[in-house]
Formats: structure tokens, sequence, C-alpha cells
């Protein structure tokens, strides 16, 4: 099912709108992508102008900054440990951003958003 992200047909104040046009293609979004943990998979998608935009459905390791020796380290994640979106990602072991996980170096904490970027990028907490 589509996501139109186009204007309401209501006002702010409740009253009815008459929409001086109808839907566009380009108002349609996308479902959401949750990225699991398990061997790499991406997927493509097509932007605004044929850009692509490449999509994480699962993964395996993650870029991780020691920020103490200032080094980016490619490491296996673990399990997700707390997650503030939603508390059943943890259970699902569902990344997004703002995440925490356990890898192999320890505690980590995600700033990149793998539905859209097609990478983990976390700071070691």
């Amino acid at each position: 099912m589509a996501l139109w992200q186009g204007k309401s047909k209501r006002k702010s104040t409740g009253g009815r709108l008459v929409a001086s046009q109808g839907k566009r293609k380009f108002e349609i979004g996308r479902e959401k992508l949750y990225t699991r943990i398990g061997g790499q998979t991406l997927k493509e998608y097509r932007g605004a102008g044929g850009n692509v935009k490449i999509g994480m459905l699962s993964a395996e390791f993650a870029n991780v900054v020691d920020k103490k020796t200032n080094k980016v380290v490619k490491t296996k994640i673990l399990n997700v440990k707390s997650n503030p979106a939603d508390p059943n990602y943890v259970q699902r072991n569902i990344i997004n951003k703002g995440d925490t996980f356990t890898s192999e170096l320890g505690d980590a904490i995600v700033t990149s958003r793998p539905g859209e970027v097609g990478a983990i990028n976390a700071v070691l907490l």
C-alpha cells in the first residue's frame, strides 16, 4: 500500500478544503524499512530526478568510532540493547538511528540512518 504525503483535505480549523489538484506520483512515500541483524542485504530505491537511495534490509557489521583512539573499526553486531524509538524493536533486533547495540568492542550508539544510508555508523560508549 502506498503512503500518500500530499496536502490534507481539511484545514487546521477542521473545515473542508477544496483541492485544486489531484494526487501526484511524487507525493507517494514508501513503506518503513526495518534493518535487522543478519547477513548484509541492500535494496535500491529510485529517488527524485532518477537518483538512487540504498536502504539496508539486514546487517552483520557496523563502522564503530572509538573516540579515545579516534579510529574507525568494522565490528560485528551481537544484539540490540535498547531503542528509544520503540521498545518492541529490541525484541525484534531492529536497528535504527539512536539505538544502542552490543558489539565485539562493547556498547555503541547508532548515528546513521541505515534504512536510508545503506550503512550502520556508530560511536562507542
